[in-house]
């Protein structure tokens, strides 16, 4: 028999993705399968890729997302059509937000049935409903095409400014089949998709020079300046110039918290009274008051001017005019900074500095006394001063936090100490990211990993303790129950049902766990949390600690009241 005789050999869409997504150095998917990727999970495990299946696309899209961010790899989560692209959606708007690099691969319906809106299963034009919300969006409807497909979803995932993109990959592409080499020959490893970019010597003599001429500079560090991944520059440039820094929550590390320039125990003294403010990989959203008002005030108000590093021109002057626009990747930024310093860099005034080291320590004297405190009852301060500690001794240990309370102490309270272990809620502020966060966080790094999750907050996400007991991860997720959203006080004026802020009275948040085979317990006192912490830690073992915290502690919305509108009727 002779070769013309012989069906060449072929291969088909599914195939083809997974080995598109292979050659781009992809080793993890997070997914919920089903109709019509459910081959495609197995298929692709079956060829060397980890697949973790969760129980809700939200949480597998979050998961892709904070896989984004810490590897600087594009976090892949894979969905069902319709629902199930809606769930992971949700994600996939709050990594574009949170400049999360991670693509969302759904399956969809037939373009034939869905353009003439003939009522497929699940019909849904997917593709225009991205759109708005992520980076980019592209549908591969040819199996010659997945290679193309899945390169611009990476490009575009990973390169500028970091994002969300959607790839739409309709059911009959992944039948199609083709000639195995000319498969091959049609994919692409993806060049170069964040390049440098060389910030203008002109704008950086113009940094320079501004603060140069500051009597009260002051750093800010963003969750952008972790993604960049450039820890060292930016350590040298803070203390080769001596000004001090205020890392936002997901910046804490870069240098340990306890770092002597580190101003955060007096952000609000320090906001108020820098005259000039030099932000890298932050952006003056709400989290830092758009960069006016209140939080601005003091002596400077008028005349403070602003430095800011990001890889975006059009960030620049979205809320207060800046100064010295330095635009480029925050590596080559920080490099051409400290390139200029040169040896003879003047420290800031002692003034500003002393003033600031004198406030800090009044601070966190007044911290430890109201740590060291014992009340009957844990509140929020007296069991985070047990993770505190824990986290002081496994520096390594990676932080998922949520919350409202829950998250605003624990921000202030729990030093971080190695850059990109601390995860949160991010730009956007919202719950759920809980779980899918200590998913990825434990599969991409094997480290331990302390969720901090406030017990409204865990109802978002709670389910997937099932999928950190699937897969054996070392995730402790500790539950601050005070019985409700806030408090747990809340009365229903009019009787019956209970206040819509109230849960279940003394919930046995524990036994989730204990019922998917992980470790569950029942903490009452500081002691009790930090025997369990420690062997949770020390075990690796899914451990869920449910630990009960006055249901009087606690403030309306946390830190961000002046948020939530309250009611000017007169009362009657």
């Amino acid at each position: 028999m002779t070769n013309d005789t012989q069906s060449q050999k072929q291969t088909d869409g599914f195939h083809l993705v997974i080995d598109a997504l292979k050659l781009n150095g992809i080793d993890t998917i997070f997914a919920l399968p089903g109709i019509p990727i459910t081959d495609l999970t197995r298929k692709a495990q079956a060829e060397g890729i980890r697949m973790i299946s969760f129980r809700h696309e939200q949480h597998a899209g979050n998961a892709a997302a904070a896989a984004g961010f810490l590897t600087q790899k594009p976090g892949i989560c894979l969905t069902v059509s319709a629902p199930g692209f809606l769930n992971g959606l949700t994600a996939l708007a709050n990594a574009t937000t949170n400049c999360f690099p991670m693509i969302l691969i759904s399956g969809s319906s037939e373009r034939e049935i869905v353009d003439l809106q003939q009522g497929d299963y699940e019909e849904m034009d997917q593709l225009a409903i991205a759109k708005p919300l992520c980076k980019a969006a592209f549908r591969v409807l040819h199996a010659e095409d997945i290679g193309v497909g899945i390169a611009r979803a990476i490009r575009s995932a990973l390169s500028g400014r970091p994002g969300g993109v959607y790839l739409d990959l309709p059911a009959k592409l992944f039948s199609q089949s083709m000639d195995a080499a000319a498969g091959k020959k049609s994919l692409i490893k993806v060049v170069d998709p964040a390049p440098r970019q060389i910030p203008a010597p002109e704008a950086v003599k113009r940094a320079l020079d501004l603060l140069k001429g500051a009597k009260r500079p002051l750093i800010v560090l963003g969750k952008g300046a972790a993604y960049a991944q450039c820890d060292a520059e930016i350590r040298a440039l803070i203390e080769k110039t001596g000004i001090p820094y205020l890392p936002m929550s997901m910046a804490k590390g870069l240098l340990p918290d306890t770092h002597a320039q580190s101003a955060s125990a007096t952000r609000s003294h320090v906001l108020a009274e820098a005259d000039v403010v030099m932000l890298v990989g932050a952006r003056l959203n709400w989290l830092l008051s758009h960069g006016k008002g209140k939080t601005w005030g003091g002596p400077n108000a008028d005349t403070r001017q602003f430095i800011q590093i990001d890889i975006s021109p059009t960030e620049m002057d979205s809320n207060v005019p800046i100064a010295a626009p330095l635009v480029g990747d925050i590596g080559s930024c920080v490099s051409a900074l400290l390139e200029g310093l040169g040896s003879k860099w003047a420290k800031p005034p002692t003034e500003w500095t002393q003033g600031i080291a004198e406030r800090k320590d009044k601070n966190l004297t007044k911290m430890a006394a109201t740590l060291a405190l014992n009340p009957p009852t844990m509140n929020f301060h007296s069991a985070l001063n047990v993770i505190r500690n824990a986290v002081k001794a496994r520096p390594d240990a990676i932080v998922v936090n949520e919350g409202a309370n829950t998250l605003d102490f624990a921000r202030s309270i729990v030093d971080m100490y190695e850059p990109r272990k601390r995860l949160d809620v991010g730009t956007w502020g919202i719950m759920g990211i809980g779980m899918g966060f200590a998913v990825a966080a434990a599969v991409v790094t094997g480290k331990p990993v302390i969720a901090i999750e406030g017990d409204s907050a865990f109802g978002f996400s709670g389910m997937e303790v099932e999928t950190i007991c699937r897969y054996n991860l070392p995730v402790c997720v500790i539950v601050f129950n005070n019985n409700g959203i806030y408090k747990g006080t809340d009365v229903n004026p009019r009787g019956g049902d209970v206040a819509p802020t109230v849960f279940v009275k003394n919930a046995r948040y524990e036994m989730m766990m204990q019922a998917f085979g992980g470790v569950g317990v029942l903490a009452n006192t500081p002691d009790e949390l930090a025997k369990a912490l420690d062997e949770a830690v020390k075990s690796g073992k899914p451990t869920l600690i449910n630990a009960i915290i006055d249901e009087t502690a606690g403030t309306e919305s946390g830190r961000i009241t002046s948020l939530n509108p309250q009611s000017a009727a007169a009362k009657k």
